[in-house]
């Protein structure tokens, strides 16, 4: 089958939804965030970008703090909202309930069954957007979504978003083992 060009907007399919913490001016404020990624094992280093006109940009560059909630499909709604209006002219700290956690400025919402909480390491100024470097300090889950104590993606049942249509999608079937199915082609 031939490929066609669609230009130079390449986004990988799927995207992890999730919803970005940060703490500013003595209030939490939440974001929906999707350019994130391991990037680091030890230390355990995650990336984010986020929109250099973004209130969770400022507040992030202010506490060197953040932290990525792992959303349920339950949750699509108030997480595209959270997207949807800036904190800068809402005030969205009282959409969720959220926990103690180890750092001051990285709420962690109860409602979603995973968040890590991270300090910043690095960060790099990018056109439209900073891409911050967080260490992972902490991940919380559910003990409900856990087996041997790793999350369960079913458990879990996280969403992703796909780009440049921008729809949210559930997470269907295991396909195979990573580390372990291509063994048999060495």
């Amino acid at each position: 089958m031939a490929k066609k060009n669609i230009g130079v907007q390449g986004f990988t399919l799927p995207m992890p939804q999730t919803i970005l913490g940060s703490r500013h001016d003595g209030r939490n404020n939440f974001m929906a965030l999707a350019w994130v990624s391991r990037v680091n094992y030890n230390p355990s280093l995650m990336m984010i970008s986020v929109g250099k006109r973004h209130f969770s940009n400022v507040a992030i560059k202010a506490s060197g703090e953040f932290s990525v909630n792992v959303p349920s499909v339950d949750m699509v709604e108030v997480t595209d909202f959270v997207g949807l209006v800036s904190g800068s002219k809402l005030d969205k700290s009282g959409l969720f309930d959220v926990e103690p956690g180890v750092l001051e400025n990285a709420p962690v919402i109860s409602k979603c069954p995973v968040a890590i909480e991270c300090k910043v390491f690095d960060s790099m100024e990018l056109p439209n957007d900073t891409l911050f470097v967080g260490e992972v300090v902490a991940t919380w889950c559910d003990e409900d979504v856990l087996i041997d104590d790793a999350p369960d993606i079913k458990k879990v049942n996280p969403f992703t978003l796909t780009m440049p249509d921008n729809r949210y999608w559930g997470v269907g079937e295991c396909v195979g083992r990573a580390w372990h199915d291509g063994k048999k082609l060495k």
